[in-house]
């Protein structure tokens, strides 16, 4: 993984913002490890003001996606990092967005790209990821996503045909880099085989407790980074699990290395070769979950770690169903359960 400095520019002092690494993504754009995600059911009151806020931390990385109904405030938040001085133009920020599942069909992909980036108010994306392997056919009477309802709602998903979509987003421009989200190992092999342009990234949910071997593996072999969402086991969530902010592993190498768990699962993460999105708005957890490119784990630590119990957080249960095109979880994640 090829990495070097993000660059910090406008008004905001060089010691006030933490440098954050980037890695080269296939396609030739560098991209910063850490993301700031803004994917929550219950954001603040004024987000667009608290990423706002991130950017001046030193946060370069600004991870949303259709579905979180947060483009618009990534997008204020933007212009407002940039008419502050924060940064010294839009393209010191790397921003990904995802398509929505009700738009993986290749006559939407285009189409649904430009009216995220209306909603962003920006001319092009970073990266631009398919969120799910998962098509869905219909919407609820205002056009949104009816999340109760998904299972009659769910098609065949055209892989090949979708992912001509995102390459004709890349060669339009209106994408630099394209990916995909939440796809597994045998799904990253198929897809790799019939790409033109390779997928730069896969985003899937990884932490101590969700270590990804079959993914990171198949992934490293095509050149593809794989980053991580949920890095800290997305702890409170509906969905998510404890086996990352309750771990006692993680707690004692903590404590005994003056950091918090947070800290010891960022880090391990990125000592093993993948980039992150951490979604925190509580200010000083915002900054302590910058602080982790300036020291290491031991050889002991990662022993310890690697003892953690394995489980999967995020089932993607919504997505099953006996008559749709994914029967079980085992069909939806190839087996990587």
């Amino acid at each position: 993984m090829a990495a070097s400095d993000v660059h910090h520019g406008g008004a905001t002092p060089a010691a006030a913002a933490t440098a954050v690494p980037c890695v080269t993504l296939n396609s030739g754009h560098a991209m910063p490890v850490l993301g700031f995600g803004t994917g929550s059911s219950t954001p603040p009151a004024d987000l667009a003001a608290t990423i706002a806020h991130a950017v001046r931390l030193g946060y370069r990385h600004l991870d949303t996606a259709a579905v979180y109904g947060t483009e618009g405030a990534v997008g204020a938040a933007v212009a407002e990092a940039v008419r502050c001085g924060a940064v010294a133009s839009r393209g010191e920020l790397f921003v990904t967005t995802k398509l929505s599942m009700a738009d993986a069909h290749p006559p939407r992909v285009v189409a649904a790209l430009r009216e995220s980036l209306s909603r962003l108010g920006l001319d092009y994306v970073d990266l631009f990821l398919i969120h799910w392997p998962v098509a869905i056919g219909k919407k609820d009477a205002a056009g949104e996503l009816t999340w109760d309802d998904l299972s009659r709602g769910l098609v065949p998903f055209d892989m090949e045909g979708v992912w001509r979509g995102m390459e004709e987003c890349h060669r339009l421009g209106l994408a630099r880099s394209i990916g995909v989200s939440n796809f597994s190992a045998a799904k990253m092999s198929r897809l790799l085989a019939l790409a033109a342009v390779p997928p730069a990234v896969n985003q899937v949910e990884m932490n101590v407790g969700w270590r990804q071997e079959k993914v990171r593996e198949v992934c490293g072999e095509g050149g593809v980074v794989v980053a991580a969402y949920s890095p800290l086991g997305a702890h409170g969530a509906h969905w998510g699990s404890d086996a990352v902010m309750n771990s006692g592993v993680l707690h004692d190498v903590a404590a005994a290395r003056c950091k918090t768990i947070a800290q010891v699962a960022l880090r391990w993460l990125y000592e093993q070769g993948v980039c992150m999105v951490a979604r925190s708005f509580n200010e000083g957890r915002m900054k302590q979950n910058m602080d982790i490119f300036d020291w290491e784990l031991s050889d002991q630590d990662k022993a310890m770690i690697a003892g953690v119990p394995q489980r999967r957080a995020c089932h993607g249960n919504y997505f099953v169903s006996p008559d749709g095109p994914y029967k079980s979880l085992h069909d939806l994640w190839d087996g990587e359960i």
